[in-house]
Parts: structure tokens; sequence; C-alpha cells
């Protein structure tokens, strides 16, 4: 027999956590109409949100790993998603959820779409969770993905060895991201997404990201952007047609250098010839309540915090980088030791129109006039090929030799034996990542020691 006095009572606790849930939709509404840096510092930790936390100005760390229930209708509720709470950390957190509701607003600042996130543990598992609920295996059907080349090495290995080897699902690159009739010639009935880097680690490639979301759009399936060089401080994606980012918020949105974390934020209502109509409507809020808990790449919530307090420089620090870049790129170009050098913001690189296109320093300048910015990652050949190459690497004095980038901190690789390496020969071949390229990501140093040191180690090759 039902026992009513119980479903009564947990009626009346989902009734509740409408009332609430209908409070936070209203709260992330109003957030919408402030601006980026605001958006940064405050996200959606208020003064009423502070008043519950003994006053804490800043999002405290909740570190424990399960939640404490009112009672029996209360766990209930909850632990169908029809009460918010965040039940065990696996699945969600306070201090996380903090983050993913500043991420999503962050990353639609601008859109016309609501949007929503899910914070990682890693940006690789972003890229896994962002993409594996799209290759759900459906009887006697084949299914094939198409994606950019040039893109970073672990992502080039989850699609070759763990979907294409391990999983049997076919998978198209393209080689020229630039090339739309490329991309075109890939996508048929049975592609599941399509998924590109903008701009890419280490070539800094780049593609019309709304000519190529409207072409998944006519086949009704999502386009992913990994943003992670740009960050929603200098673009976008969902603004511009894309339905899912991805970011490795390990790289420049946390500029400090102490935590590895990932992100997927999705806009609502989203393609897709596959899963659920909740899938469609709210995909991250659908990942996260489902494969997400079942996978289980939990983001720690003192991570989290980490990265909150980072986020709220993020502009700032991306004008100052950008700017940075830029200089160097130049003089880069200038150098007789450097055979090519790799960075949208050079009018020399055929990627440089559509970066013009989409890439803006959020907001504008300081007077708020709008200013294009290309980000702190750029690459370099070195003439005289892969010793010499290695020679100007071991030579640098300032310049960290680390596979890591977007840091306050300068920091350069030689992709073809770290980030990429694994991918072998033809692996790299594909992606255009070249023997004796190195990659540099620059921080916020006075760019003339960076200049500086850069010429001392060319002096070796």
């Amino acid at each position: 027999m039902t026992d009513v006095t119980m479903v009564n009572g947990v009626d009346t606790v989902v009734a509740r956590g409408a009332e609430l849930l209908a409070a936070a939709a209203q709260q992330r509404q109003a957030a919408r109409q402030r601006r980026f840096d605001t958006l940064a510092v405050h996200g959606l930790y208020d003064m009423n949100a502070a008043l519950n936390n003994l006053g804490s100005i800043n999002e405290p760390a909740y570190l424990s790993p399960a939640q404490h229930f009112e009672n029996s209708d209360h766990m209930e509720a909850a632990l169908a998603y029809q009460y918010p709470g965040w039940i065990y950390s696996r699945v969600a957190n306070p201090t996380v959820n903090y983050l993913e509701e500043t991420l999503a607003l962050l990353e639609g600042y601008g859109c016309a779409s609501e949007t929503s996130a899910c914070a990682t543990a890693s940006g690789t598992s972003a890229v896994f969770m962002a993409t594996v609920p799209f290759l759900s295996v459906q009887a006697g059907q084949h299914m094939n993905i198409v994606a950019s080349a040039r893109c970073y090495g672990g992502t080039f290995m989850l699609f070759s060895q763990r979907y294409a080897l391990e999983r049997g699902v076919e998978l198209r690159w393209v080689k020229d991201p630039l090339d739309l009739h490329e991309w075109a010639s890939k996508i048929d009935a049975q592609t599941r997404f399509v998924f590109g880097e903008l701009p890419s680690n280490p070539g800094l490639a780049m593609f019309d990201v709304q000519a190529l979301a409207d072409m998944a759009h006519g086949w009704g399936i999502p386009l992913i952007v990994d943003s992670t060089i740009a960050t929603p401080a200098l673009l976008r994606p969902l603004c511009h047609g894309a339905d899912i980012v991805v970011q490795s918020l390990s790289k420049a949105m946390t500029s400090g250098g102490f935590v590895i974390a990932g992100a997927v934020i999705a806009r609502h209502n989203i393609p897709s010839k596959v899963g659920t109509d909740e899938l469609r409507a709210n995909f991250a809020q659908n990942l996260k309540l489902l494969s997400f808990r079942d996978h289980g790449p939990a983001l720690s919530p003192f991570n989290a915090l980490m990265t909150l307090n980072d986020l709220r420089s993020l502009r700032s620090r991306l004008d100052v980088m950008s700017r940075n870049t830029l200089k160097v790129a130049q003089f880069l170009q200038q150098q007789p030791g450097v055979e090519q050098v790799f960075y949208p913001g050079l009018a020399t690189m055929r990627e440089h129109e559509v970066a013009r296109r989409y890439m803006w320093l959020v907001d504008g300048d300081d007077d708020g006039q709008p200013v294009n910015r290309y980000s702190h990652l750029l690459s370099f050949t070195v003439k005289g090929g892969m010793t010499a190459a290695r020679r100007v690497f071991d030579a640098f004095q300032i310049i960290w030799r680390a596979t890591d980038l977007g840091k306050h901190k300068s920091v350069a690789t030689i992709p073809a034996i770290s980030t990429h390496q694994q991918q072998g020969e033809s692996g790299r071949d594909l992606a255009a990542v070249l023997p004796h390229q190195i990659r540099l990501s620059v921080g916020t140093e006075h760019p003339d020691d960076i200049m500086r040191d850069l010429e001392q180690a060319l002096a070796r090759a």
C-alpha cells in the first residue's frame, strides 16, 4: 500500500524545490544584464548567499563529499532531481556550482540563448564528456564524427584511439579547417557531431565558426568548439552558432597555474540525432545529472574555488597577454633564425581575416572601443630543423620549458616531442605539427625581457 503521508511530504518538498528553481532562474536573468567583468567577479554569489554562509564575501569551499538532508522526503526529492541540492560531490557541489554558474554567464555573455555549464576534473575530461553522449550505439546504424586535425594532442588521441580504434567510430579528419568545402565533403547523415579547436594548439589554425555551425545544423547535429586558447574574454563561440564549448580551465582561465580543471558549456536547445529531449533542451545539465554522474570526472571543490578566484581578472589578463604576444610575434618575424611565425594577429597568416572577424576583447578597450585581441599563444619554426630548434629551446633562461600554457609565466614546448608525440609522425603530418616548431605561451612579464630571452636563445641555433 502507498504511504500517503510520505507521498504528500515529498510533493511538498518538490513544490518548494520548484519555487527555488524559479527564483534561481530569475537571478540568472538579472545577472545577464551585467557587464563581463562584473560577472567574472561576482557570478551568482550575491549578498543573500553570503548571509547564508556566515557573511563570507568569497564563495565558501564545501569540502564535504556528501550533503546532509533534512529528512527522508528531502532526500527522495533531491535524488530524483526534483529539489535543488548537491547530493554528493561526484554529482554536484556548492563551490563547483558557483564556478559553473559563472562560466555559463561568461560563455553566454552577449548571446541570445540561455547557457548552462558542467565543470570537470580536466580539459581532457571535458572533451570526453562533451562528445561521448553523442556516440550512443543504435542497432544497425553506422556512425562517424568529423573533426579538425588541427587540435591538441590529447584530443587527437581520444578521437583516434579511444573512439575510432576501440569503439569502431569512423573518424573523418579535416586537414584544412579554413576550407568549408572539405568540411562539407566529410559530413553526412551518419555524422554525430562536428568538432573544431579555435584557435588551435599549437598551429593557431582558425575556421569560420558561424558558417560551420550553419553547416552542422543543416544536418541536425551539434558543433562542438574547444575555445581554450581564446577564452570567453576574446571569443564566445555560442554567440556565433556553436552549440557546445569546451574549456581547459587549467590554461588561461586560471593563469596562476595552481589547478587542473575543465568545463563543458552549452546553449539550450541544441540539435542532435541521438539522445533524449532533455539532452537537447539543456545539454550541460543533462550531462551533469546523468552521463557525468556515471563516469565520475568530478572537479575538486578546492580547485573550483581557485579557478573562481583567477577568473575575476580574466578580461584584463587576456588583454595584457594578447598585447604582449603580438609584440613578441612581430619581433620573431624579424629574426634571421626564425623560419615562420604562427599567430592569428599577424596579417601574414592565412587565418588572419577570420581571426579579425571573430576575436575581439570583450567590451572593448579602456574607452569601450572595439579592439581585436588574438590570445597569448604563438608558435614558430627555427631555421636549421629539429636540431637547431632543440638548441634554441634548451637555451631559454626566462621562458619555462613545460607542456603548459596560458600562465602568468611564459612557457614553451616543442609539440612534436611532447604534447603531440604519441600521435606519431603521420598524425603530426595530418595535424600540421612540424618537428622544428616551438610553441610559446607568452605571459604577463614585460615583453622586452621575453624578446631578449628569445634573441639570446636564437643566437645558439
